[in-house]
Formats: structure tokens, sequence, C-alpha cells
């Protein structure tokens, strides 16, 4: 016989006593999560906001008396309620004034963000650099001007600093070696030439400190180094931006950058490059993946960078490459490109390249076929050249193009019927070449505008058009075109006439007919009286 077992019940007096400890349960939860802001801290953003010129009310939220942890931009801790983060960047730039020091009473303040805003041309305020628990900093195209205060380098939590944008002149870049957690510096568009303190010479003793920085960027800080040897003192930079640099004195630009251990994207476009009198020796496991040397004086790539074997996109446009193709691949590259026994040498040095432009520049002789070899290419741009000879067959096997540009060269024959393999093709132009015959059938081909093919004379099916220099297609046969022309006026005609008839033919009984009228005013009252009776029987 199964024993039954007996629960013996709560008794109802414990029921009062477990209500209150559920209901301080809840109160204590209740105000984990509706953390009220420090007053001394909602004080200090309220003295913010009094210092500012605000015209745009943005800050409308920030009043007194209020959780100061619910305003607009400003971000508490889930748990102590301190303010650590203030997001008040702009869309488009404000007039803010100043920036009040009371932000020194956020002691806990690791964010701060007040780019594009105006804050009336003055200099960056030298008590930022006492915000030491700050970890980001964005001032970026904040109207600041003159130099830099050298207590920035105090910021030593600090990873992140933006700085772009701004009329920046410091004569100094000693504190930045001060930041030693930094990753992330953007000085783009300051005017660095007279730091040349820590740029222009060697490596600084103490630039070690910044062995975490990733990403620098220098654009248009109008710099004249005579040395890059400051770079290898960065052993975890990734991203590099020297672009608008004079680097023609820097004779080891090539053999500090492609010889760095971490760096993956180098730009170095209008720097005043020209040929490497002195090509080096690089380890072809270097992770380099981005290049761009556009807008420089090359007249031939430097060979180097065949021997960086993970370079995806590279940018060598705006030279003054010459000579045949197989020339600027420079002459180790060009036998190897040639020699039968080691024809997959092209695809095996340039073998992960995704995008390729080398316009603009005085490229001669024709495109070679070996270039179909690339297959993993999405982007080439041969445009502005002077290339000759027929478009490469071979060129239609590589299926994952996306971006083909061979437009003003002096190419001539028919485009490749395996250009009808290019399913990807989003972008197409050979226009203002010599080009002839018939466009291959393709639905990519045939989606693109004439202005992809004009200056030529090429024709599509199973229209007979010719795609002259003016870029108007014209039918072959100029009787033809004339009598088309007409019948196509004579059709424009017929629409416009048929619409005033039967539009008069409607509406004038509307207007000479008074009981016409008001029949159909009777029957629209009728009709929409129904309606209204309808909707709201549906309860709308």
């Amino acid at each position: 016989m199964a024993m039954i077992t007996m629960t013996t019940p709560l008794p109802i007096s414990l029921l009062p006593f477990l209500l209150l400890i559920a209901a301080i349960c809840f109160s204590i939860c209740d105000a984990n999560f509706n953390l009220l802001c420090i007053q001394t801290e909602r004080e200090a953003l309220l003295k913010f906001k009094n210092d500012l010129i605000d015209p745009s009310n943005r800050l409308s939220s920030w009043i007194e008396g209020g959780d100061c942890c619910k305003w607009i931009g400003v971000i508490c801790h889930n748990s102590t309620g301190h303010v650590h983060q203030l997001h008040l960047a702009a869309l488009s730039p404000y007039e803010l004034s100043a920036i009040s020091p009371s932000l020194l009473e956020l002691k806990h303040l690791s964010f701060l963000d007040l780019s594009n805003n105006n804050f009336g041309i003055i200099q960056i305020p030298k008590f930022l650099g006492m915000l030491e628990s700050l970890t980001y900093l964005n001032l970026s195209y904040a109207q600041f001007q003159g130099g830099i205060p050298h207590n920035l380098g105090n910021l030593s939590k600090l990873h992140y600093l933006d700085l772009r944008g701004n009329d920046l002149k410091p004569k100094s870049l000693q504190w930045v070696s001060g930041l030693s957690s930094l990753q992330y510096l953007d000085l783009s568009g300051a005017d660095l030439s007279k730091a040349n303190d820590w740029l222009q010479g060697g490596i600084p003793h103490n630039l070690g400190n910044l062995s975490k920085l990733h990403y620098l960027d220098l654009r248009g800080n109008d710099l004249k180094p005579k040395s890059l040897q400051w770079v290898s003192g960065l052993s975890s930079l990734q991203y590099l931006d020297l672009s608008g640099a004079d680097l023609s004195k820097a004779n080891d630009w090539l053999q500090v950058t492609f010889k760095h251990s971490s760096l993956l994207e180098l730009c170095l476009s209008y720097c005043g490059l020209e040929d490497d009198p002195s090509p080096i020796s690089v380890n072809s496991t270097k992770p380099l993946v981005f290049l761009d040397l556009s807008m420089n004086g090359f007249s031939s790539v430097p060979k180097s960078i065949f021997s960086l074997h993970s370079l995806m996109p590279f940018d060598l446009s705006d030279n003054s490459l010459g000579g045949p193709i197989l020339d600027y691949f420079g002459n180790t590259s060009f036998l190897e490109f040639l020699d039968l026994r080691r024809e997959d040498e092209y695809g095996t040095t340039l073998g992960l390249v995704t995008s390729m432009d080398l316009s603009a520049n005085n490229l001669t002789g024709e495109i070679p076929k070996e270039i179909g070899s690339l297959v993993g290419l999405l982007s080439l741009n041969f445009s502005g050249n002077l290339r000759t000879g027929n478009i490469p067959d071979n060129i239609g096997n590589m299926e994952l193009m996306e971006s083909l540009d061979l437009s003003m060269n002096r190419l001539n024959g028919e485009i490749p019927s395996s250009f009808s393999n290019l399913y990807f093709l989003n972008h197409f132009n050979v226009s203002y070449n010599n080009l002839t015959g018939q466009i291959p059938t393709s639905t990519q081909l045939q989606s693109f505008e004439n202005l992809s093919y004009v200056g030529n004379h090429l024709y599509e099916p199973p229209l007979t058009k010719n795609y002259t220099t003016k870029g108007i297609p014209t039918d072959a046969a100029n009787n033809g075109s004339n009598r088309e022309g007409s019948k196509v006026n004579w059709l424009y005609v017929s629409i416009v006439l048929g619409f005033v008839l039967r539009f008069w033919g409607v509406m004038a009984p509307f207007f000479f007919i008074r009981s016409w009228r008001i029949a159909y005013y009777q029957k629209l009252d009728h009709t929409c009286g129904k309606l209204y009776v309808l909707l709201a029987t549906m309860g709308m």
C-alpha cells in the first residue's frame, strides 16, 4: 500500500512576513535599476550647460532636479550611478561657445565625445588633461585652433584620441609619448611642420611607450621628414596614413614600411615619391594587405611590392608609369611573367590581389593575356592610358569581376564574347577606344548605358546602333532613320490628339449641361454617405 506524504501548510501568520521580505527585495532591486545620478555630478553638468550657447536646445532635458542619468547624451554606470560617458557629438556644427572646467567634477568620466561642434575657434582646454579616467576622447571637427596642451600626455588610460579636422599647429608632439595605453591616434589636418622633435629625426627614447598604438593618421600634416625610422618603434602599428607628406628625402621609406612586422594598411598618396634607387628584399610573409601609392612620380612599380603575397588592393593611379605594361612590373617579374615553364608565377605573385588601379598613366603596348590569370580580381582600372591591340579574351575568365574600366585608350578589335561570363559586373566602361563589331549578348553588358560604349564603332543586337564619338546611337541606314523619325513624330501627335478628344468628350457635358452636373453630384453624395455608414459600423 502506497504511503501518502502530507505537506504541512505554512501558518497564515507568516504571510505578512514573507510579503515584507519580498517588498524589501523588490525595493532593493528596483533601486539598483533606477539609480539617481550623484548630486555633485548633476550640478557639474548643469554648470557645463550654462556656459554653453545652445541655439538648437539640444540639452533641453538637462534641468534642475532631474535625474541626469536620463538626460540626452549622458550615460551612468549601472551599479554606482556615476556619470561615465558623455555623447555630445553634433550631426552638424553647432556653436557651443566654451567647455566648462566643471567637467572635472566627473571623476569617473571615461568617454567624452564633443566632435563636430563649434567652440568658437578656441584652443583645446588644458583641464581636459586632468580627466584621468578618460579612455576615449573625440574632439574632431570642433573648430579648435592653436597648440595642443602638453598635459594631454597625462591621460595614461586613453585608448582613443581623435583631433582631426581642427586648425591645430602644435610645436611639439612629445606629449604623445605619455599616452602609454593609446591605440588610436588621428591628427589628420593638423600642421605638424614645427613639431620636429618627434617625426623629423631619429626615434625618441620614450617612443617605445606607444607600443600599443595600432592606428595612426597623419594626413595633410605638412610633414617633411628626412627619415621614417620612428615608425619602426611603433611595434603594434597596423594602419599608417602619411598622405600629403613630403617624403622625397626620406630614402628609407621603403625599407621601414615594407619590413614592418605588423603593418597591414599603408597610405602614401601624394608624397613626392619616385622610383626607388635601392630595391629591398621583403619577406613574403609580411602582412601588408593594402597599399596606396597614388599621385606620386613612379615610372615603374617598386619590385619589392611583388614579394608581398598578402597584398590585396593597391593603388598606383595618377603616376608617371610608362612603357609596356610588363615593364612596370619590374624586370624580374617581367621574365617570370613570360617564362612558359613558370607561367603560374604571375598568378602566384598577385593571386590575392582583388583591386588594381593603374589609371591616368602613360602605359603603352597591349594588355597582356596573362592578366586573365588573376581570377580573384574584383576591380581592374586601366583607363586614361595608351593601351593598344585587342582586349584579351581570357579576361572573361575573371568571373568575380565587379568593375572593369578600359576607357580612353587605343584598343581595337571586338569586345570578347567571353565577357558574357562576367555575371557580377556592375561597372563597365570601354568608351573612347577604337572598338568595332557587336556587343556580346549578356544580361550584364546590355544593362549598361550608352556612355559605357561611346566613342567606338559598336552595335548591339537586335538593333543596329552605332556608338559614335559624340555618344549618339545612330541607325546604320541613314535613309531609314529619317522615315523612322517621321513615324515617331506622328505617333506622338496621335497620342496627344486622342487624349484631348477623350478628355473633352467626357468633361464637356459637365461644363455645358446643368442636369448632368446635378445628377453627378447627387450620385457622388450618395456614394460618400454609404461609405461613411460602412466605416462607422466597422468601428473605424
